[in-house]
Protein backbone atom coordinates (compact mmCIF):
# COMPACT_ATOMS: atom_id res chain seq x y z
CA UNK A 1 0.00 0.00 0.00
CA UNK A 2 2.60 2.75 0.70
CA UNK A 3 4.67 1.87 -2.44
CA UNK A 4 1.09 2.56 -4.42
CA UNK A 5 0.76 5.43 -2.64
CA UNK A 6 4.30 6.94 -3.21
CA UNK A 7 4.44 6.28 -6.81
CA UNK A 8 2.19 8.92 -7.02
CA UNK A 9 3.19 11.58 -4.57
CA UNK A 10 6.62 10.99 -5.06
CA UNK A 11 7.05 12.73 -8.61
CA UNK A 12 3.50 14.64 -8.15
CA UNK A 13 5.68 16.87 -5.36
CA UNK A 14 7.07 19.29 -7.89
CA UNK A 15 3.87 19.66 -9.93
CA UNK A 16 1.30 19.70 -7.24
CA UNK A 17 0.45 23.02 -7.03
CA UNK A 18 -0.13 23.49 -10.49
CA UNK A 19 -3.45 22.09 -9.75
CA UNK A 20 -4.75 24.87 -8.20
CA UNK A 21 -5.55 28.38 -10.29
CA UNK A 22 -3.30 29.95 -7.63
CA UNK A 23 -1.53 28.16 -4.59
CA UNK A 24 -0.61 30.97 -2.63
CA UNK A 25 -3.78 32.86 -2.68
CA UNK A 26 -5.56 28.56 -2.20
CA UNK A 27 -2.97 28.23 1.34
CA UNK A 28 -4.54 31.47 2.53
CA UNK A 29 -8.16 30.48 1.61
CA UNK A 30 -8.17 27.37 3.35
CA UNK A 31 -6.43 28.86 6.29
CA UNK A 32 -9.01 31.81 6.42
CA UNK A 33 -11.48 28.83 6.48
CA UNK A 34 -9.84 26.15 8.94
CA UNK A 35 -8.82 28.77 11.43
CA UNK A 36 -11.69 30.23 12.61
CA UNK A 37 -13.48 26.87 12.94
CA UNK A 38 -10.29 25.40 15.36
CA UNK A 39 -10.48 28.66 17.59
CA UNK A 40 -14.04 28.38 17.95
CA UNK A 41 -13.65 24.96 18.95
CA UNK A 42 -10.63 25.24 21.35
CA UNK A 43 -11.27 28.45 22.08
CA UNK A 44 -7.74 29.39 21.63
CA UNK A 45 -6.03 31.81 18.46
CA UNK A 46 -2.26 29.99 19.62
CA UNK A 47 -2.69 25.96 18.58
CA UNK A 48 -0.24 23.58 18.68
CA UNK A 49 -1.25 21.70 15.74
CA UNK A 50 0.33 18.41 13.86
CA UNK A 51 -0.58 18.17 9.86
CA UNK A 52 0.02 14.31 9.67
CA UNK A 53 -1.27 14.22 5.73
CA UNK A 54 0.78 17.78 4.40
CA UNK A 55 1.73 17.24 1.18
CA UNK A 56 3.91 20.27 0.13
CA UNK A 57 2.27 22.36 2.90
CA UNK A 58 -1.07 23.49 1.71
CA UNK A 59 -2.50 23.63 5.20
CA UNK A 60 0.53 23.46 7.06
CA UNK A 61 2.16 27.06 5.45
CA UNK A 62 -1.27 28.33 6.27
CA UNK A 63 -1.50 27.40 9.78
CA UNK A 64 1.87 28.53 10.64
CA UNK A 65 1.55 32.15 8.61
CA UNK A 66 -1.44 32.45 11.36
CA UNK A 67 1.08 32.13 14.19
CA UNK A 68 0.37 28.86 15.02
CA UNK A 69 2.87 26.41 16.64
CA UNK A 70 2.95 23.53 13.66
CA UNK A 71 4.59 20.27 12.81
CA UNK A 72 3.90 18.67 9.74
CA UNK A 73 4.41 14.58 8.49
CA UNK A 74 3.51 13.26 5.35
CA UNK A 75 4.38 9.59 3.98
CA UNK A 76 6.52 10.96 1.01
CA UNK A 77 9.94 11.93 1.47
CA UNK A 78 9.70 14.38 -1.98
CA UNK A 79 6.07 16.11 -0.65
CA UNK A 80 8.22 17.04 2.65
CA UNK A 81 11.25 17.77 1.30
CA UNK A 82 8.96 20.72 -0.81
CA UNK A 83 7.02 21.87 1.88
CA UNK A 84 10.15 22.05 3.88
CA UNK A 85 11.74 24.30 1.26
CA UNK A 86 7.97 26.76 0.88
CA UNK A 87 7.88 27.05 4.78
CA UNK A 88 12.05 28.16 4.32
CA UNK A 89 11.20 30.70 1.47
CA UNK A 90 8.44 31.90 3.52
CA UNK A 91 10.10 32.42 6.55
CA UNK A 92 8.19 29.45 8.82
CA UNK A 93 9.04 27.85 12.03
CA UNK A 94 7.75 24.01 10.81
CA UNK A 95 9.22 20.70 11.68
CA UNK A 96 8.63 18.65 9.57
CA UNK A 97 9.05 14.33 9.65
CA UNK A 98 8.68 11.78 6.84
CA UNK A 99 6.06 9.47 9.09
CA UNK A 100 3.24 7.14 7.93
CA UNK A 101 -0.26 8.60 9.36
CA UNK A 102 -0.74 5.15 10.31
CA UNK A 103 1.88 4.76 13.00
CA UNK A 104 3.24 8.39 13.31
CA UNK A 105 6.21 6.64 14.79
CA UNK A 106 8.19 9.11 13.55
CA UNK A 107 6.78 12.37 14.83
CA UNK A 108 8.60 12.68 18.31
CA UNK A 109 6.27 15.42 19.89
CA UNK A 110 2.40 14.67 21.36
CA UNK A 111 -0.29 16.78 23.61
CA UNK A 112 -1.47 18.66 20.06
CA UNK A 113 -4.32 20.69 20.30
CA UNK A 114 -5.27 19.63 17.07
CA UNK A 115 -4.66 16.87 14.74
CA UNK A 116 -5.23 16.96 10.83
CA UNK A 117 -5.66 14.80 8.01
CA UNK A 118 -6.91 16.87 5.12
CA UNK A 119 -7.00 17.19 0.94
CA UNK A 120 -8.63 13.33 0.83
CA UNK A 121 -5.72 11.10 2.26
CA UNK A 122 -7.24 9.06 4.58
CA UNK A 123 -9.21 7.31 1.68
CA UNK A 124 -6.04 5.62 0.63
CA UNK A 125 -6.04 3.75 3.44
CA UNK A 126 -7.40 0.01 3.84
CA UNK A 127 -10.02 -0.50 6.76
CA UNK A 128 -7.34 -1.69 9.02
CA UNK A 129 -4.60 1.40 8.07
CA UNK A 130 -7.34 3.76 8.73
CA UNK A 131 -8.59 2.25 11.97
CA UNK A 132 -4.73 2.51 13.17
CA UNK A 133 -4.12 6.00 11.65
CA UNK A 134 -7.45 7.26 14.05
CA UNK A 135 -5.72 5.31 17.24
CA UNK A 136 -1.95 6.89 16.20
CA UNK A 137 -3.65 10.27 15.76
CA UNK A 138 -5.55 10.18 19.17
CA UNK A 139 -2.38 9.56 20.83
CA UNK A 140 -0.75 12.74 19.20
CA UNK A 141 -3.83 14.50 21.18
CA UNK A 142 -4.38 16.36 24.19
CA UNK A 143 -7.32 16.46 26.38
CA UNK A 144 -10.16 18.00 24.66
CA UNK A 145 -7.96 18.02 21.64
CA UNK A 146 -9.36 18.44 17.55
CA UNK A 147 -9.29 15.50 15.11
CA UNK A 148 -9.93 17.08 11.77
CA UNK A 149 -10.22 15.82 8.11
CA UNK A 150 -11.29 16.06 4.66
CA UNK A 151 -12.55 13.68 2.55
CA UNK A 152 -14.28 13.40 -1.09
CA UNK A 153 -18.52 13.35 -1.15
CA UNK A 154 -17.96 9.53 -1.18
CA UNK A 155 -21.27 9.05 0.15
CA UNK A 156 -22.71 10.81 -3.26
CA UNK A 157 -19.90 9.57 -5.55
CA UNK A 158 -20.34 6.15 -4.67
CA UNK A 159 -23.95 6.49 -6.49
CA UNK A 160 -23.04 8.77 -9.26
CA UNK A 161 -19.39 6.73 -10.13
CA UNK A 162 -18.19 9.71 -12.29
CA UNK A 163 -15.67 8.98 -15.21
CA UNK A 164 -13.85 12.05 -15.09
CA UNK A 165 -13.72 15.33 -13.52
CA UNK A 166 -13.92 17.96 -15.43
CA UNK A 167 -10.41 20.02 -16.98
CA UNK A 168 -9.67 23.31 -14.98
CA UNK A 169 -7.96 25.87 -17.43
CA UNK A 170 -5.33 28.01 -16.26
CA UNK A 171 -3.13 31.08 -17.63
CA UNK A 172 -2.41 33.16 -19.90
CA UNK A 173 -1.66 32.55 -23.59
CA UNK A 174 1.93 30.87 -23.56
CA UNK A 175 1.64 29.90 -20.13
CA UNK A 176 -1.64 27.80 -20.08
CA UNK A 177 -2.16 24.38 -18.06
CA UNK A 178 -5.04 22.25 -18.25
CA UNK A 179 -5.87 19.97 -15.16
CA UNK A 180 -8.01 17.12 -15.49
CA UNK A 181 -8.65 13.35 -14.18
CA UNK A 182 -10.37 9.87 -15.26
CA UNK A 183 -11.69 7.69 -13.11
CA UNK A 184 -11.49 4.10 -13.69
CA UNK A 185 -13.70 2.20 -11.36
CA UNK A 186 -12.48 -0.83 -10.17
CA UNK A 187 -15.40 -1.83 -7.91
CA UNK A 188 -18.33 -0.15 -6.31
CA UNK A 189 -15.84 0.88 -3.63
CA UNK A 190 -12.57 2.30 -4.95
CA UNK A 191 -11.55 3.50 -8.49
CA UNK A 192 -8.21 4.22 -10.35
CA UNK A 193 -7.42 8.28 -10.48
CA UNK A 194 -5.48 9.29 -13.61
CA UNK A 195 -4.44 12.84 -12.61
CA UNK A 196 -3.24 15.12 -15.92
CA UNK A 197 -1.43 18.46 -15.77
CA UNK A 198 -0.79 19.70 -19.32
CA UNK A 199 1.77 22.58 -19.36
CA UNK A 200 2.51 24.92 -22.15
CA UNK A 201 5.40 26.53 -22.47
CA UNK A 202 5.78 28.88 -25.60
CA UNK A 203 4.21 27.31 -28.41
CA UNK A 204 4.95 23.01 -26.92
CA UNK A 205 2.70 21.50 -24.53
CA UNK A 206 3.71 18.76 -21.92
CA UNK A 207 1.66 16.31 -20.12
CA UNK A 208 2.35 14.63 -17.16
CA UNK A 209 0.46 11.88 -15.81
CA UNK A 210 -0.31 10.83 -12.05
CA UNK A 211 -2.11 7.61 -10.74
CA UNK A 212 -3.26 6.61 -7.76
CA UNK A 213 -5.69 4.64 -6.27
CA UNK A 214 -8.52 5.63 -3.48
CA UNK A 215 -11.75 3.83 -2.13
CA UNK A 216 -15.09 5.65 -1.04
CA UNK A 217 -14.57 6.05 2.28
CA UNK A 218 -18.20 6.54 3.33
CA UNK A 219 -18.80 9.30 6.34
CA UNK A 220 -20.53 6.48 8.35
CA UNK A 221 -17.30 4.44 8.27
CA UNK A 222 -14.83 7.14 9.53
CA UNK A 223 -17.33 8.10 11.86
CA UNK A 224 -17.51 4.86 13.32
CA UNK A 225 -14.15 4.68 13.11
CA UNK A 226 -13.84 7.69 15.40
CA UNK A 227 -15.98 6.86 18.06
CA UNK A 228 -14.64 3.50 18.46
CA UNK A 229 -11.33 5.05 19.51
CA UNK A 230 -12.65 6.97 21.77
CA UNK A 231 -13.34 9.95 20.59
CA UNK A 232 -16.83 12.18 20.78
CA UNK A 233 -18.78 14.88 19.55
CA UNK A 234 -18.52 13.67 16.02
CA UNK A 235 -19.67 16.78 13.70
CA UNK A 236 -19.54 16.54 9.74
CA UNK A 237 -19.92 20.16 8.43
CA UNK A 238 -20.34 20.32 4.29
CA UNK A 239 -19.03 22.71 1.88
CA UNK A 240 -22.60 24.27 1.60
CA UNK A 241 -21.62 24.97 5.52
CA UNK A 242 -18.24 25.41 6.14
CA UNK A 243 -16.73 26.95 2.61
CA UNK A 244 -14.38 24.31 2.48
CA UNK A 245 -14.10 22.48 -0.57
CA UNK A 246 -14.73 19.08 0.72
CA UNK A 247 -16.66 17.49 3.87
CA UNK A 248 -15.02 18.34 6.68
CA UNK A 249 -15.04 16.24 10.29
CA UNK A 250 -13.95 17.49 13.45
CA UNK A 251 -14.20 15.46 16.54
CA UNK A 252 -12.91 15.72 20.24
CA UNK A 253 -10.11 13.63 22.35
CA UNK A 254 -11.89 13.49 25.94
CA UNK A 255 -10.64 15.21 28.64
Amino acid sequence: MAERILSFYEPLADFYHLIFEDWNKSIQRQAGILNPLLVAHLHSSSLKILDCACGIGTQALGFAGLGHYVVASDLSPEAVSRAKREAEMRGLDISFHVSDMSTLSEVPEGDFDVVAALDNALPHLTVNQLNRAVVAMSSKLKANGLFIASIRDYDSLILQRPAMQEPAFYGGDGERRIVHQIWDWINGESYTLHLFITVQSGQAWTTHHFISEYRCLLRQELSTALQLTGFREIQWLMPAESGFYQPLVVARWPG
